[in-house]
């Protein structure tokens, strides 16, 4: 069961193309809505890119609904909707939030718990990090409104390193250059969850292994497999358990 409160979102300027400008955010005040119980379904919603959506696995098979399965299995009473997934392959944090504000089939919906995984595109466009800072604050502030104020049901997904795929090893300037400005961003989400006492997830370790076990990479040579997906849940699973119950 939902509870729905009047939600304020936040106006943004439609962006076109990476841009380094800096931009205005307006942030509304967080509501106060009441704690949802544990004896009430459970709703999930997933922002992010590629990694969220799943690029080049099944939809039953990406992140958001082998979590949906695990939690099930676990006997975790879940809507019949969760997840709402809200990403494209692509998108970098300010499509992010054009995508939010236009989303208008969650409406103003509070979610049991919400996931934030985005940043790659931004680093793949060479972005201004600290305009990505800036953007990936606003969107971790309306995951953590999603989700009812409730700082515990967000969780913040690290950025996967997409160097140690095919793709990455054969991309101009080698795999090092990318993976330094992986860490660059992760340093960057990872310090901006610490300050709104996020939980955070870190599954990049997990893709620098895609080199030595090639199971673990989708059949394009770049986005995580389905076993890959498996084990970031096993990572999130017991932070999701944990925050469901309190």
């Amino acid at each position: 069961m939902m509870i729905r409160f009047a939600f304020y979102l936040l106006l943004w300027g439609c962006f076109q193309g990476c841009t380094n400008e800096p931009v205005d955010l307006v942030i509304p005040e967080q509501p106060v809505v009441p704690m949802i119980t544990k004896e009430m379904k459970i709703d999930i919603l997933c922002l992010g890119d590629s990694y969220t959506k799943g690029e080049s696995v099944p939809t039953s098979q990406n992140f958001p609904n082998q979590l949906k399965d695990s939690l099930l299995l676990d006997t975790f009473d879940l809507l019949p909707a969760a997840p709402r997934i809200i990403a494209q392959t692509g998108w970098r944090t300010d499509q992010l939030i054009n995508a939010i504000s236009a989303a208008t089939e969650i409406q103003d919906s509070i979610f049991s718990l919400v996931t934030l995984c985005i940043g790659v595109n931004n680093q793949y466009q060479n972005g201004n990090l600290e305009q990505y800072k800036t953007q990936f604050e606003a969107l971790l502030k309306t995951a953590i409104i999603r989700a009812g104020n409730r700082k515990k049901r967000v969780i913040v997904v690290s950025i996967p390193d997409w160097a140690f795929t095919t793709y990455g090893q054969n991309y101009p300037g080698g795999g090092a250059s990318v993976s330094a400005k992986i860490d660059e961003y992760n340093a960057a989400n990872k310090v901006i969850a610490d300050q709104y006492q996020v939980p955070y997830v870190n599954v990049t370790d997990i893709s620098r292994q895609g080199l030595v076990r090639p199971e673990l990479v989708a059949v394009d040579g770049l986005h995580p497999s389905a076993v890959q997906y498996a084990a970031w849940v096993r990572l999130i699973l017991p932070v999701a358990k944990a925050v469901l119950v309190q």
